[in-house]
């Protein structure tokens, strides 16, 4: 059965950092691209960062590049997001997703076969 737990989640203050984790079981995290996705109250779910399986590319949303850091360990079967330099902006449930077969990234959520349940991540000013 494939599930993927996210943690890493909490409250900051703006300008600090945290780093999200999500760690997959079900024998799929080495074969699928793997995606942060975050949803703010009011707001449709959006694309953050997307690494491939072999992490030899990583795609960002122009809102957190330069901030933000995919980054993932096969060995692991983990997915990590590096959020520094945070604001009030940045305050949402993330979540990680994993495309299943992909060789190349996608922004699109419709793609992802599986996600987790997500972390809350609220940065205050």
């Amino acid at each position: 059965q494939v599930q993927l737990v996210e943690s890493g989640g909490g409250l900051v203050q703006a300008g600090g950092s945290l780093r999200l984790s999500c760690a997959a079981s079900g024998g799929i995290f080495s074969i699928s691209t793997m995606g942060w996705f975050r949803q703010a109250p009011g707001k449709e779910r959006e694309f953050v960062a997307t690494i491939t399986r072999t992490a030899g590319t990583t795609v960002y949303a122009d809102s957190v590049k330069g901030r933000f850091t995919i980054s993932r360990d096969n060995a692991k079967s983990t997915v990590y997001l590096e959020m520094n330099s945070l604001k009030p902006e940045d305050t949402a449930l993330y979540y990680c997703a994993a495309d299943l077969g992909r060789w190349g990234t996608s922004k699109n959520l419709r793609d992802y076969d599986y996600w987790g349940q997500g972390t809350q991540v609220t940065v205050s000013s």
